[in-house]
């Protein structure tokens, strides 16, 4: 029998052509495409494991996917061969042997999350695919302090679906920081995980109170609430990007 060996790699991705990063049957996702590679590359079936199910249209600079693969292939060769193959979107950044109980998305303890707005009159032919552009300016002290609010341990159930019906609305924000650079506002969030849909929740409800169509206090109540509905609008996926796993 073959030695099987854990392989740990961070990814990057453009997720504006693909339907999320779980595999789905009929159309385009990233475990997709990169389970299909690897099928190719060492002749059989691959399961790959990611640290975050990004949603249809998020992006990623550092996604972590592990996989377990047999063959001589060197770990430092891997990435190489796969940026032959894989489509011009999705792109191997490092591959590393980890040990056999090492799991992209149960091991992880932290992500971390950006969401940049595009906070000017004119769209940009450019940044469009990768930003929420809103034209009415944005009151970024009044949005860190909605932000700040949202940190530590909290049920987040009024933000999210948790991925199995029944399951804990509870996560924990380590972080959650704005800054304006220009003409752009990136809204850097880090927890310990993510319920479905939960940046974007976060962030669309953020932005309302940045343009003053809700008060920085009233994020307490949204939080107790428990409901969706209590919240602020989801904001586009084209302007979210997983940054970061921490293990």
């Amino acid at each position: 029998m073959r030695p099987v060996r854990n392989v740990k790699t961070i990814i990057e991705y453009d997720g504006t052509d693909f339907f999320g990063f779980q595999k789905q049957p009929s159309v385009r996702t990233v475990q997709g495409e990169l389970e299909s590679t690897l099928e190719g590359l060492f002749g059989e079936r691959v399961q790959v494991i990611g640290a975050g199910r990004t949603d249809a249209g998020v992006h990623a600079t550092g996604q972590v996917i592990s996989f377990r693969v047999p063959g001589p292939i060197p770990t430092d060769n891997i990435c190489t061969v796969l940026n032959d193959r894989l489509p011009c979107d999705v792109r191997a950044r490092r591959c590393e042997d980890v040990p056999e109980s090492f799991h992209a998305r149960r091991s992880a303890k932290a992500r971390t999350y950006v969401y940049t707005v595009l906070n000017r009159a004119e769209p940009s032919a450019i940044l469009g695919r990768y930003t929420w552009h809103i034209t009415e300016p944005l009151d970024v002290e009044s949005i860190a302090a909605a932000a700040a609010q949202f940190v530590g341990t909290k049920d987040f159930a009024s933000f999210g679906m948790a991925e199995r019906a029944g399951g804990s609305t509870v996560r924990h924000i380590v972080g959650f920081t704005i800054h304006r650079q220009r003409e752009a506002v990136f809204f850097k969030i880090k927890a310990n995980a993510f319920l479905r849909g939960m940046a974007r929740a976060i962030v669309g409800t953020v932005v309302e109170v940045g343009q003053g169509r809700r008060r920085a206090a009233e994020i307490a109540e949204i939080l107790a609430a428990r409901d969706r509905q209590a919240g602020g609008v989801t904001a586009p996926p084209q302007g979210l990007c997983l940054t970061k796993v921490e293990y």
